[in-house]
Order: structure tokens, then C-alpha cells, then sequence
């Protein structure tokens, strides 16, 4: 297997500002290859390159081991396509929107409807082609936009944030579409994402990047087996700590995470750990409740954050946890800074990185 796309000292520029910074990777034909960093790493900019949409301003970018030059570059981006991070659909049916790309492309309307077909039962949603897209929800329209790219057969699929804007149902149905193009139909794909579970499980291979410059790479495996400091900055946005693991009396694991804390997680770790807990697993309330959750502790909110279509709060327990609630949730509760209120979250909740 050759690269199908690869990267030589690629920089990036927006007026005077650096976002890629001698960037050098190769993406093998057949493989996910993931892109993990926070928000502003770069990500984004670096698949619009590898996609052709956009220009580095010093550097080389090959597909198949030949050079893109001014001469090439529009037959040479027929072999990607990409999949931002915002869902965008035709206000149109279905099938339209799959159709679309095929249509540029010169292919017979019989060929068209069969490859069309194909793509949907592939994202789970035949009989869907005389639906209009604007109507779906967001999930199903996230499926319509992966249909669309995979329709095309490309060499390789770039995919932003592909699961971002997801709940969980929907964004592990994207994972599996993703895995399964890549098994049954060797499609390679390239995905930027800030998520370090889905970094960890569907990848292959993983880019660490941060400020525009690549600072690890590898299989996901070797990556995750050793917790660097990078990688650790990556998962210290919400709810990662450090502690020592030990086995319980009840077969969990119990994590002490200093300062009276201790939490329970259901994998089996022992010594130094760092663990995550998504905020969006964490139950909140004002009183102490009878739950089944292992977890449950006691602490004041410290901080309110407006994070769009919902508020994080910051609650000191000895260690500051962050739960993500609606704002209708917030203003039911009457919650505020200097509030007592309890968390509970399973077990299983927490995730050993």
C-alpha cells in the first residue's frame, strides 16, 4: 500500500498569523487517520489543504506519490472529498443531495440513482431518497452529508468534527458507518476531532497537533499507552484528573483523586491513572437524591460558563467537576454561584486515558 496523500513541510499563514507550522504526515491508502487536538490546533486548516480547497503558503502537498502544481490541481482533487463540521444540505430531497456531486461528474441518471442507493444503505437510510433533507434531524442529515461523500468513491474522505454536534446514539452510528466504508470498501479517511475516546477506539493512526505543529504521531494504540504531556493537555479541558488506582471489595476500581476526593470506575487499573468523566453523564442536584450511581458527591458551584445552547458549571468537591445542564435546567434549579448541590455519575462513567 502507497500514501494517498502526504504533506511536506506544509505551513500556514492568515495575515502574518501562523495556523500550520512545517507540517510533514502521510496518509496511507486503507487507513483512518485521525487528527486530535483542541479547538484551534489547526485541524481544520490542515484538511482543507490535504483536501485542495485551500493553498499552504510554503510547502508541498503529493497524492500518489506525484507533486500538486497549478497544472494538476483540479483533476487531482476529484480524488478527495470532505465533510465539514457543520452539516450542510440542498433544500431539496434526499436524493438530490447525493445525486448532486454525481451529476457533476458527468455519470448516467440510471448509474446515478444505483450509486445513490448504495451510499444510503450504507448510512442506514433507505427508502429515505424522496424525504426532504432540511427535515431531518440532525443526526440523519449528518448520515445524508457522509452518503453524499461516499456516493463519490473517492480515494479518501476528509472528515471535520464529524461528530460533534451529536448526541451519543448518533454520533457512535457515524462511527460504525466510518469503520465499516473502511473495512467493506477500503475507503481511507482522514477526521479531525477533538474527542480522545473516539481518537483512542477508531483510528488507526493518530496526529497529536497543537498550535499548528504536530507534536506526536503513531498508532492509536502506542499513543494512548503512554499519557504524554500533550496528550494530557488535549483531555484537560473538562473532568480529567490524576490519581491512584486500586481494586474495591465490590470488584470496581477506586481512584483517589487527593484532597478527600474518590471516585469508582468500572475498569480494572491499578497505580497512577488519569481519568475523564463527561460532563454530559453527570446528574445535578440540589438536594441529596437516591441514585444507583456509584458516584456521588457533595460541593458548592464556583463558576456559571454560557457555553451557546447550554451552561457548564464548575463545582468544587475538592476537585472542581464540570456538568453540562440546559439553561432551562439552570433557571429551575436556581442555581448560582455558591449554591450546594450533589453530583452523581456511574461507575462507568469514567474512562481510564
Amino acid at each position: 500500500m502507497g500514501l494517498v496523500v502526504e504533506l511536506r513541510n506544509v505551513s500556514k499563514a492568515f495575515g502574518g498569523i501562523s495556523a500550520l507550522d512545517s507540517i510533514n504526515l502521510g496518509v496511507e491508502e486503507g487507513e483512518i487517520y485521525a487528527l486530535l487536538g483542541p479547538s484551534g490546533s489547526g485541524k481544520t486548516s490542515l484538511l482543507k489543504i490535504m483536501a485542495l480547497l485551500d493553498d499552504p503558503t510554503s510547502g508541498e502537498v503529493y497524492y500518489g506519490g506525484e507533486k500538486v502544481t497549478e497544472k494538476n490541481v483540479q483533476q487531482t482533487r476529484m480524488q478527495a472529498t470532505m465533510v465539514f463540521q457543520k452539516t450542510a444540505v440542498f433544500d431539496t430531497t434526499v436524493h438530490k443531495n447525493i445525486a448532486y456531486g454525481l451529476k457533476l461528474r458527468g455519470m448516467p441518471e440510471d448509474q446515478i440513482r444505483k450509486e445513490a442507493s448504495e451510499a444510503l444503505k450504507q448510512v442506514g437510510l433507505e427508502g429515505f431518497e424522496k424525504r426532504e433533507a432540511k427535515n431531518l434531524s440532525g443526526g440523519e442529515q449528518q448520515r445524508v452529508a457522509l452518503a453524499r461523500a461516499l456516493a463519490l468513491k473517492t480515494r479518501l474522505v476528509l472528515l471535520d468534527e464529524p461528530t460533534a454536534n451529536l448526541d451519543p446514539r448518533n454520533a457512535s452510528m457515524i462511527e460504525d458507518i466510518i469503520s465499516s466504508a473502511n473495512k467493506t470498501s477500503k475507503t481511507t479517511f482522514v477526521m479531525a476531532t477533538h474527542n480522545i475516546f473516539q481518537a483512542r477506539t477508531l483510528p488507526h493512526r493518530i496526529a497529536l497537533l497543537q498550535d499548528g505543529s504536530i507534536k506526536e504521531t503513531g498508532a492509536s494504540a502506542d499513543v494512548f499507552s503512554s499519557l504524554s504531556r500533550t496528550l494530557a493537555s488535549f483531555a484537560a479541558v473538562d473532568n480529567t484528573f490524576t490519581g491512584d488506582a486500586k481494586p474495591s471489595v465490590s470488584g470496581t476500581t477506586l481512584v483517589d483523586l487527593g484532597n478527600g476526593v474518590q471516585i469508582e470506575m468500572t475498569e480494572a487499573k491499578a497505580g497512577k491513572v488519569s481519568v475523564f468523566v463527561d460532563p454530559k453523564e453527570i446528574i445535578i442536584s440540589r438536594k441529596r437524591f437516591a441514585s444507583s450511581a456509584r458516584n456521588v458527591l457533595r460541593g458548592r458551584i464556583t463558576e456559571v460558563k454560557d457555553a451557546g445552547n447550554v451552561v457548564k458549571i464548575i463545582i468544587d468537591v475538592g476537585k472542581p467537576f464540570t456538568v453540562q445542564i440546559t439553561k432551562k435546567s439552570l433557571a429551575e434549579m436556581k442555581l448560582s454561584l455558591g449554591t450546594e448541590v450533589y453530583l452523581a455519575f456511574k461507575a462507568s462513567s469514567v474512562q481510564a486515558i
